[in-house]
């Protein structure tokens, strides 16, 4: 039941001692910022980087040829080698433990104003791909659809569009569907048009680029065999470090190349990326915790050092209140009350206005970005934060609490 003479009581001694309150209280309220603001500050700045790689696939790798670091079987070094689609159907063949693998073809650099149609033009990146490139990277559409199987068999002369490639060619709400635009002076109907994204991509912006089938490609710009990069997924519960490893040894023999060349067959496996950013953030996450408690814990110290301090000033009053009757468990409580509400104002505010500061820096953030990013902390989080302010305010008043018992009421009394 609430008692509200002993609130009363409570609010009197820290009104007494308001100076002293309100810098012990602040100890508690900066520890418990500290450790909101970080914990928070540690998840946005997780997702900003998640959100630079959006959907492409976190089990990848993508491989590609280049130059040879030592001689072989009578090559020398520095010979330079490319992927050819032999290799790609000796892959899919011979590696166990994929799930996808998608050949790529991307031309190092775009002629300007390769891109027309009508009156308009632009300069924009080309790219080769099978249709299982978009289980790879999960490519969204705003129109249409991605290229499919018919049309790297058939070698159709169609094409799959970016954001702003639509923007520079088609008028603002126009179904771009089987409407042809010239690329390189050669007419592709096109099938889709992909969604606005600053994701993680390869040989351009995904926004500016035109993707037409990988065999079309290989036709029409002359490339032959050439395969530019291959993009591989690993199936679930197999390391991709594994399926790499099948690919390279597959690819030296193919090219021979020395077994132990570490520079001839180049890689950049997602999956080990995503392993070093959860480990960094794990991190962080540590450090935020060990930063806020520990800052936590020395106002908590400061909040039991000044009951210690108003349990000595109240020597005669205690004293007294002993003397008539008092039992020693209510003085106790008393105390322990006292230290309660003071650190469980000073936290609660702490988590408040921690939670009010992320808002700002997720706000400022989402007016700056195409999407969220949740500068914020789980409920659970918060719940946590709560029951630790509970247990260490409690703790906090234990000590001179148990102080009053060993006042004895005569000594007090004559206590000046």
């Amino acid at each position: 039941m609430f008692d509200l003479d002993r609130w009363n009581e409570i609010l009197i001694t820290i009104s007494r001692n308001k100076t002293r309150s309100i810098l012990t209280a602040f100890g508690v309220f900066w520890g418990i910022f500290m450790l909101i603001a970080l914990i928070g500050g540690g998840r946005g700045l997780e997702a900003l980087i998640m959100k630079n790689v959006g959907g492409y696939a976190t089990n990848s790798c993508i491989v590609w040829g280049g130059k040879t670091g030592e001689p072989y079987k009578g090559f020398r070094k520095g010979r330079w080698w490319r992927i050819n689609n032999r290799d790609v159907e000796i892959i899919r063949n011979k590696v166990r433990g994929y799930d996808e693998i998608s050949p790529v073809l991307e031309p190092s650099s775009p002629r300007t104003d390769n891109g027309v149609r009508g009156d308009k033009k632009g300069t924009f990146y080309i790219q080769g791909n099978y249709a299982n490139y978009s289980k790879i990277d999960k490519i969204k559409t705003s129109f249409g659809r991605y290229l499919n199987d018919l049309d790297i068999i058939e070698h159709r002369k169609v094409c799959f569009i970016g954001s702003r490639v639509y923007e520079t060619l088609f008028m603002h709400g126009e179904d771009p569907v089987g409407k042809e635009i010239c690329l390189d002076g050669v007419y592709y109907k096109v099938t889709g048009v992909g969604e606005g994204s600053d994701n993680i991509s390869f040989g351009g912006d995904k926004r500016e680029t035109i993707t037409i089938p990988f065999t079309t490609m290989q036709k029409i710009y002359n490339y032959g065999d050439i395969v530019d990069m291959c993009c591989i997924t690993a199936r679930q519960g197999v390391a991709v470090s594994e399926v790499q490893q099948q690919v390279e040894t597959i690819l030296k023999i193919n090219h021979s190349i020395a077994p132990h060349d570490k520079q001839a067959v180049n890689a950049f496996n997602l999956e080990t990326i995503f392993k070093q950013v959860n480990n960094l953030f794990l991190g962080v996450n540590i450090l935020a915790w060990i930063v806020g408690l520990g800052t936590l814990f020395a106002g908590i110290i400061g909040v039991s050092n000044i009951m210690l301090v108003t349990v000595r000033e109240r020597t005669q009053e205690i004293g007294i209140r002993r003397a008539i009757g008092a039992r020693p468990v209510s003085i106790m409580m008393q105390i322990i009350s006292e230290s309660f509400t003071i650190t469980a104002i000073a936290g609660f505010l702490g988590i408040s206005f921690a939670v009010l500061v992320l808002q700002i820096v997720d706000a400022a953030n989402s007016e700056n970005s195409s999407g969220a990013t949740v500068f914020q902390i789980n409920f659970s989080i918060a719940i946590v934060a709560a029951l630790i302010i509970i247990i260490f305010g409690t703790f906090a008043g234990l000590g001179p609490a148990f102080r009053t018992m060993k006042i004895k009421p005569i000594e007090a009394l004559s206590e000046e």
